[in-house]
């Protein structure tokens, strides 16, 4: 059977930079070891598949796979599968919705448009969990990890911890840019600390703060590390979970907070992550990450239905 698939650059607006991310638009009647295959053949960190909804209201049922596994919720495949469908529809003159609600293991998330001009340009997902805080490592053994030093590691906001609101990450806060610039994975290091509460990858990020340059404005610069020691250029799942916890330790207790975050510029591809944490009472009632998007490459492979 021939399936068609296209791959999108997300949080981005330039052609090769952003997290890359393959959708297969037809994947009815393929089975989860068929997706598995096909998402190592991509090799990009996730692919996803778009099957008919399970409930005639949502849009679509979504499968996310990286190379290893499925995944229940992640960040960028959610934006960017949004764009490619919002795309799909008005190259066939269909009427774009504003929004799509997709059904995905972690439960439903609601993705909305962004348009300019008329143009869909990107998508903003609401996470589909709230924030939840898990398992505590030691500074030193973040840093190790990151082959870095405890002294590397920032432990006056939260200690090294497991967050998550959909899809859990070993979360550090690094001392300064430089740090953060120096990371890198140690894979003996993973194999005594991961998996933890859910968590396979480590996300450090760094605080701009004064006297240290911002990256495109930015008030967070971040590093995401797998358990394949590859690195993410964008990590929107982890995005939302950093954002909501430090959406709750800062003032004030209500309203609504954005946080620009900027990732894969030390890998060659940078990437834009735009937060945006509603706050009541002090929690982060609801998180929101969004970002543009580019179409990159579009193509079939030709794969019979699944056992």
């Amino acid at each position: 059977m021939k399936r068609r698939y296209v791959t999108i650059d997300v949080f981005t607006d330039r052609m090769f930079g952003g997290n890359p991310l393959a959708v297969v638009l037809d994947a009815a009647g393929l089975s989860t070891s068929q997706m598995q295959a096909i998402a190592i053949e991509f090799n990009h960190s996730e692919t996803t598949f778009v099957l008919p909804p399970k409930q005639p209201d949502h849009s679509a049922w979504v499968r996310i796979f990286t190379p290893i596994s499925e995944v229940p919720f992640a960040g960028h495949p959610n934006v960017g599968t949004a764009f490619a469908l919002a795309r799909e529809m008005a190259e066939r003159n269909e009427r774009v919705p504003g929004q799509f609600v997709f059904e995905e293991e972690a439960g439903l998330v609601p993705v909305t448009l962004l348009q300019e001009n008329g143009a869909v340009i990107g998508a903003e997902l609401l996470a589909p969990e709230p924030l939840s805080r898990r398992a505590q490592v030691t500074p030193e053994s973040a840093a190790a990890c990151l082959s870095l030093t405890a002294e590397d590691i920032r432990t006056d906001r939260h200690q090294p911890q497991v967050f998550s609101v959909g899809l859990p990450f070993l979360v550090a806060e690094l001392a300064s840019r430089g740090a953060l610039r120096r990371a890198a994975p140690n894979r003996a290091a993973y194999h005594e600390v991961l998996p933890l509460d859910g968590a396979r990858s480590v996300y450090a990020y760094s605080r701009a703060l004064g006297g240290e340059p911002s990256e495109a404005g930015s008030d967070i610069q971040a590093r995401t590390f797998s358990p394949r020691m590859t690195e993410d250029p964008a990590t929107g799942s982890a995005t939302a979970a950093a954002a909501a916890m430090l959406a709750e330790a800062s003032h004030p207790s209500d309203g609504e907070l954005i946080l620009r975050f900027v990732q894969g510029v030390d890998m060659g591809r940078p990437s834009l992550l735009v937060a945006r944490i509603l706050k009541r009472a002090g929690a982060a009632n609801a998180v929101y990450v969004g970002g543009r998007c580019i179409n990159v490459m579009q193509g079939f492979f030709y794969l019979p239905c699944g056992t």
